[in-house]
């Protein structure tokens, strides 16, 4: 185990190079990527776990068949055994909050009779198929950011930094982590008022990342990282509307191409809106078009500051608020979820600040990101208006799908402190059919054309 004082030096080393210029970042050397599956993960984490024993050794991750999954792909809780260490509440939040983030000390504060955090033994579970942890090792050595951070040069697949040496390279690890080469998903998401009250929406998503097209080869952009579509369900105003996304990589070289097929007037549109802070389809202006699977999209707007890393509490291993047995009544309540069917954990997690580049506009003017070391997942975002009060705490609540090794959420938040309003994005607890990992599909199934055809109310 490496002593404090290396770990130290080592931390002391990053923050002094995310101070220099970007353009200089490269791939790290073929001596310090050996240190990947040994000392770090393959995925670039600490492997030994933390000087007082709370955080464990990881030791390969979960296995396929940690527990029974259904015929729907409904996972059984993996820990049945696990009991609550302690509780974190209102009252006893100063006591923990050098492990907490300012969103979650706001939300003590905001709700303080019943925002609570139910800690468990850490479980180091995220584990990723054997062809990803080598193109993880290649991407060390080889893959470097371009123009000025917008771009990957040499990238393969998935964690282009898992070294890294900004705070902009955390983030991309983040934007390209493995989700599976290609999904399809039925999910559930709750936009309700401040008392509670809301009407479900239903989607229908699917992801085929470029890697996974059946007719991937050289007609398919170097610069696309996926293709993506979402199909309202319900409720019947909204049925039929699809929203098609070509997502670049280098979105400043190549912007994201968006269009979105509306069901009443029967026609396709451009979408540049579905960008930034423009308005998220579908989300009743609850949160802005990168607010997506917490945070998506181009990072040019921000300059990008590695604080380091640290231990935290987050939402991790939640297997019991994703289950069947629980219905979306259960999850969704007035001013946050249900966090009684939370399971939160202690992790090292990547600490990155974006603060509003001069000449730039977003609605958020700071962004506090805190991205798990092992997945590379964001666990939390903390968003601040223009005039620096905390606006939106983000949280994603994780999940291991052990059976195809994909790490995963089961939902993901973003909490109003202002209004009371949040969004629950990703439930599947009611629908008949859950994550489908073996969709295929091609790119003429994303094509404005294709959008038409299937947009039939």
């Amino acid at each position: 185990m490496k002593s404090i004082a290396q770990a130290s030096r080592r931390t002391l080393a990053l923050l002094a190079l995310s101070t220099l210029a970007v353009s200089v970042h490269a791939a790290v050397s073929q001596e310090e990527a050996s240190r990947l599956g040994n000392e770090l993960t393959p995925l670039g984490a600490e492997r030994a776990g933390n000087a007082d024993g709370t955080i464990p050794e990881w030791t390969g991750g979960m296995p396929t068949d940690a527990a029974a999954v259904d015929k729907d792909g409904f996972y059984s809780e993996p820990f049945p055994d696990d009991k609550i260490l302690f509780t974190i509440t209102a009252q006893n939040a100063e006591q923990y909050k050098d492990k907490l983030s300012p969103g979650h000390m706001a939300m003590f504060t905001r709700y303080p009779e019943t925002y609570r955090m139910h800690v468990y033994e850490t479980r180091r579970t995220n584990t990723v198929p054997t062809e990803i942890e080598e193109a993880v090792a290649r991407n060390a050595v080889n893959t470097r950011l371009v123009e000025g951070g917008n771009g990957l040069e040499n990238f393969d697949s998935a964690y282009p930094f898992p070294i890294p040496q900004s705070g902009v390279e955390v983030v991309w690890n983040h934007i390209t982590r493995y989700r599976g080469g290609s999904l399809k998903r039925t999910i559930a998401q709750a936009t309700p008022q401040a008392n509670g009250s809301n009407t479900m929406v239903i989607f229908q998503d699917e992801f085929t990342f470029a890697t996974a097209l059946t007719d991937y080869g050289p007609k398919i952009s170097d610069n696309l990282m996926f293709y993506f579509t979402q199909r309202v369900l319900s409720p019947s105003r909204l049925a039929g509307d699809v929203l098609l996304v070509h997502e670049n990589i280098n979105q400043v070289k190549e912007p994201r191409l968006a269009w979105i097929y509306n069901a009443g007037q029967r026609r396709v549109r451009r979408a540049p809106q579905v960008a930034y802070d423009g308005p998220a389809f579908g989300a009743d202006g609850t949160r802005t078009a990168d607010n997506y699977d917490l945070y998506n999209g181009a990072p040019d707007r921000y300059d990008w500051k590695l604080v380091g890393k640290r231990e935290m509490y987050i939402p991790y291993n939640n297997y019991k608020i994703a289950s069947r047995d629980v219905e979306y009544e259960d999850i969704i309540q007035a001013g946050h979820i249900n966090q009684d069917l939370v399971r939160y954990e202690l992790h090292r997690v990547w600490e990155v600040e974006a603060n509003l580049r001069d000449g730039q506009r977003h609605v958020y003017a700071k962004r506090h990101f805190f991205i798990d070391e092992d997945n590379w997942q964001a666990a939390a975002i903390d968003h601040y208006d223009g005039r620096g009060g905390l606006w939106r705490v983000a949280e994603a609540i994780a999940q291991q799908r052990f059976q195809v090794q994909v790490p995963g959420y089961a939902i993901e938040t973003l909490y109003d402190l202002q209004n009371g309003r949040y969004v629950a994005l990703g439930m599947t607890n009611e629908e008949r059919n859950n994550y489908d990992l073996d969709f295929k599909a091609s790119s003429a199934d994303y094509t404005p054309n294709a959008l038409r055809a299937s947009g039939i109310r």
